[in-house]
C-alpha cells in the first residue's frame, strides 16, 4: 500500500490506515500508563504488608530484660531479617533497644509522629520506612497482668527490587501491545484493501464515462455497501442528467443550424429572385421589404436562442435583485398586451388578483418574459369575441399563476413536446404566428430555474390552460 497515489494524492487507503494504527498506538499508550498505575500500586501495596509484617517480628523480638526496674530488650537470637533492610527500636523513654548492624541509625531523618510510611534514601538507595508503635508486657504472671511497655519501631526495606517488578509487568505489557499493533498491522491494510475494492470498481466504472459513452452499471458490491450506495445514486442520477443535458444541447445545435439555415436560404432565395433580371425601382422596393423582413425573423430567433440561453445559465441568486413581483408583473403585462388584444378582438379578463406583493424568485425580465409569453400565445390562438382568463392564487405557499384561452387546444400526440425546442407540432408554434418554437422552451426553463413548476392542459376544441407554480413570499 502506497502513500499516494499516481496522481500524487493521498489515497483513503493510507488515511484510515494511518488513522486505525494511530489509534491503536494512543490505545497501547493509555493500556500501559494504565498498567503502569495499576502494577505500582498492587506491588507497593504488597510490599507496605511486607514491611508491616517484618516490623512486628521485629517487635516480637523484644523480650522483658528480667532486671529490677522491669526494662525490655532487644532479643536477636530469633530475630531474621534479610541483609539490606534497616530496623531500630527505642523503648518507651526513648533509650535505644538495638539497630540493623547496616545502619547508622535515624539520626537527622524526619520521621513521622505517627503510625504510618514514608520514604527516605539511605546509602545512595532508595528506601521506604515504617513508623510503628507498639507495646510489650513485661512480666505478665505477676498480680495485675504484668507491667505494659510502650516500643517505637523504625523498619524500612530498599524499593529497588519493587521498582524492577513494576518495570518488568509493564514492559510485558508493552511488548505484548506492540507486538498486538505490527501484528494487526498488515491485517488492518489488507482488510482495507478488501473494503475498499468497490469504491476501486465504481471509480473505475465512472472513469469510462464519456460524452461518446454515457454507458455506466456500477458494480452489485457499490449497490449493497451501505457507505457507496448513496453514491452510485448519486453518480447514476448526475450522469442520466448530464447525458440528457448533452442530448438537448445536441439537438439544440442541430435544431439551430436547421432553423437558421432555412431563415438564410429564404433570404438568399428573394436576394437571388430580385437579381435575375432587370426590375423595376417598386420590385427592387418589395424585394428589399421581403429580405428585411425575412432577416427580422432571423434576427428575432437569434434573440429567442441568446434568451434560452441566458435562462438555461448559472443559478439563481439570493439577492434582492434576482425577485420579482408577480401580481404586478402580471397587471402591467395585460396592460400592455391590450391593444394587441382589441386588434384581435379577443378580451383578457383578470380574476383574483392579491391586495398585496406576492414576490417569486424570478428577475423582473425573466418574469415579464413569461406572463407575457404564455399571455400571448392563449391570445394569438383564441377565436374572435372569445375570452382568455388569468387567474393568480396561493396554494400551499406557493403562486399558481393560470392563463386559460378557448381555442382550437392542442393534439393530445403532441402535448408531451410542447415545451421541445422548435417543436412547432401545436398550432402554439404554427409558423404562421411568428413563432420560432421557442417560447415555452424558454418559459420551461425559466421557472424550473426559480424552483417552479409549468405545466400546459388541453382538449381539442375546447382550449388551453397554462399553469405556473412559483415560491412565494408575501410583504
Amino acid at each position: 500500500m502506497t502513500r499516494r497515489s499516481a496522481f500524487g494524492k493521498t489515497s483513503i487507503a493510507f488515511r484510515l490506515i494511518a488513522a486505525v494504527m494511530l489509534v491503536e498506538l494512543v490505545s497501547a499508550a493509555l493500556v500501559i500508563a494504565v498498567a503502569w498505575g495499576f502494577e505500582r500500586h498492587n506491588h507497593f501495596r504488597s510490599f507496605e504488608v511486607m514491611l508491616h509484617g517484618r516490623a512486628d517480628s521485629v517487635l516480637g523480638a523484644v523480650q522483658d530484660a528480667e532486671d529490677v526496674g522491669d526494662n525490655v530488650m532487644l532479643d536477636l537470637a530469633d530475630l531474621h531479617v534479610p541483609p539490606e533492610d534497616v530496623y531500630e527500636v527505642w523503648d518507651g523513654r526513648g533509650h535505644l533497644l538495638g539497630r540493623s548492624p547496616n545502619w547508622q541509625g535515624s539520626a537527622g531523618m524526619h520521621a513521622p509522629d505517627h503510625n504510618g510510611f514514608f520514604r527516605a534514601k539511605l546509602r545512595d538507595h532508595d528506601y521506604q520506612l515504617l513508623f510503628m508503635r507498639g507495646t510489650r508486657i513485661v512480666d505478665p504472671g505477676e498480680p495485675g497482668g504484668g507491667h505494659l511497655r510502650f516500643v517505637t519501631i523504625l523498619y524500612g526495606a530498599p524499593t529497588e527490587r519493587v521498582w524492577n517488578a513494576i518495570y518488568g509487568a509493564v514492559e510485558f505489557y508493552a511488548a505484548g501491545m506492540l507486538l498486538l499493533v505490527l501484528m494487526t498491522g498488515p491485517l488492518i491494510a489488507w482488510v482495507l484493501h478488501r473494503g475498499l475494492e468497490p469504491l476501486r470498481q465504481l471509480a473505475s466504472m465512472a472513469g469510462r464515462v464519456s460524452a461518446h459513452s454515457w454507458e455506466f452499471s456500477p458494480p452489485a458490491s457499490a449497490r449493497e455497501t451501505a457507505e457507496l450506495a448513496p453514491l452510485t445514486q448519486a453518480l447514476e442520477s448526475a450522469l442520466q442528467r448530464l447525458e440528457r443535458s448533452f442530448t438537448q444541447q445536441r439537438a439544440f445545435v442541430s435544431d439551430a443550424a436547421h432553423e437558421l439555415k432555412t431563415a438564410v436560404a429564404v433570404v438568399k432565395s428573394s436576394l437571388q429572385l430580385v437579381g435575375m433580371r432587370p426590375r423595376t425601382p417598386e420590385e427592387y422596393q418589395a424585394g428589399n421589404e421581403r429580405a428585411l423582413a425575412d432577416t427580422e425573423r432571423i434576427e428575432d430567433l437569434v434573440a429567442k436562442m441568446l434568451v434560452l440561453a441566458r435562462v438555461e445559465s448559472g443559478a439563481i441568486n439570493a439577492t434582492s435583485a434576482a425577485t420579482s413581483d408577480l401580481n404586478q408583473c402580471v397587471c402591467t403585462t395585460v396592460s400592455q398586451l391590450e391593444t394587441f388584444a382589441t386588434i384581435r378582438e379577443v378580451a383578457v379578463a383578470v380574476h383574483d388578483l392579491p391586495a398585496t406583493a406576492w414576490i417569486v424568485p424570478l428577475i423582473p425580465d425573466d418574469c415579464a418574459l413569461v406572463v407575457s409569453n404564455l399571455l400571448m400565445n392563449a391570445i394569438q390562438h383564441s377565436p374572435l369575441h372569445s375570452q382568455v382568463e388569468v387567474r393568480l392564487r396561493a396554494l400551499d405557499g406557493s403562486a399558481e399563476f393560470t392563463v386559460q384561452d378557448c381555442g382550437d387546444g392542442i393534439d393530445p400526440a403532441a402535448l408531451p413536446h410542447v415545451f421541445d425546442r422548435f417543436y412547432r407540432g401545436d398550432p402554439s408554434r404554427a409558423r404562421a404566428t411568428g413563432g420560432a418554437g421557442l417560447g415555452l422552451a424558454i418559459c420551461k426553463a425559466a421557472v424550473e430555474k426559480a424552483g417552479g413548476t409549468i405545466t400546459l392542459a388541453s382538449e381539442p376544441g375546447r382550449g388551453t390552460t397554462a399553469t405556473v407554480r412559483l415560491p412565494v413570499s408575501q410583504r
